[in-house]
């Protein structure tokens, strides 16, 4: 082999060549000496790709109906991973790849005393929408958690609220680096006055959320750590 270091081991029974004080061998080494090679390195050994779990699988999938499945299937999932939501009644509609908004309902659960939109339902339902978008965007290969959360309340509401969510970087920029990282969304919150056709709306509020977007690869990582750190 040509990347290796090549020593020399003398047969039995031959006395080893002398070497001066720097190493060097003395020129009356002897002739009939085995030579073998020492590779420096080890081959190369291709690191095999993460096998995702049918855990992993099934998030991933889930990830993707609740964003752009149908009624029932968003209403399952939201009864099993987001109770709020469930009981608020809060529906997600994509209207194209860069469009989301969030339509909750005015109902008697989110609604106070006094016959208005409470403002704890418009406040957990925006994080709700914030890190919908942000989930089923990224998919069931994250975890997104929720670092930051401001609202500004400027009318009560009397009626549905509509949510619309515009992040402030390149979300798919972010993901190509494949890193954990933090993300800012916008919130645009405004009630729907009489919903439908020539439906008219009020602005009632502006939140602006901080989102840690973090692979589930380095999720499985610190857990190991830990878990050796433990033993």
């Amino acid at each position: 082999m040509t990347d290796g270091v090549t020593t020399t081991i003398p047969e039995p029974g031959l006395d080893r060549p002398q070497e001066g004080a720097d190493g060097a061998r003395a020129a009356d080494a002897p002739a009939d000496e085995i030579i073998c090679t020492i590779p420096l390195t080890k081959p190369l050994v291709k690191a095999k790709p993460r096998v995702r779990s049918r855990m992993d699988r099934f998030e991933a999938y889930v990830s993707r109906r609740m964003v752009m499945g149908n009624r029932l299937w968003r209403r399952l999932s939201s009864f099993m991973w987001l109770p709020i939501a469930f009981k608020s009644g809060i529906r997600f509609k994509q209207i194209d790849p860069r469009t989301f908004q969030a339509v909750l309902p005015f109902r008697r659960f989110n609604r106070n005393w006094y016959n208005a939109m409470a403002g704890a339902a418009l406040l957990a339902n925006s994080e709700i929408a914030g890190g919908m978008y942000i989930w089923g965007v990224c998919g069931g290969d994250y975890t997104v958690v929720c670092k930051q959360l401001t609202y500004k309340f400027m009318r009560p509401c009397f009626g549905p609220a509509l949510y619309r969510v515009s992040p402030r970087e390149d979300l798919d920029a972010l993901l190509a680096e494949g890193g954990e990282f933090n993300i800012d969304v916008d919130l645009d919150v405004v009630q729907q006055i009489n919903p439908g056709k020539g439906s008219k709306e009020r602005r009632i509020g502006v939140c602006h959320a901080t989102f840690h977007v973090t692979p589930k690869t380095h999720v499985e990582a610190q857990r190991k750590r830990r878990k050796k750190k433990r033993s």
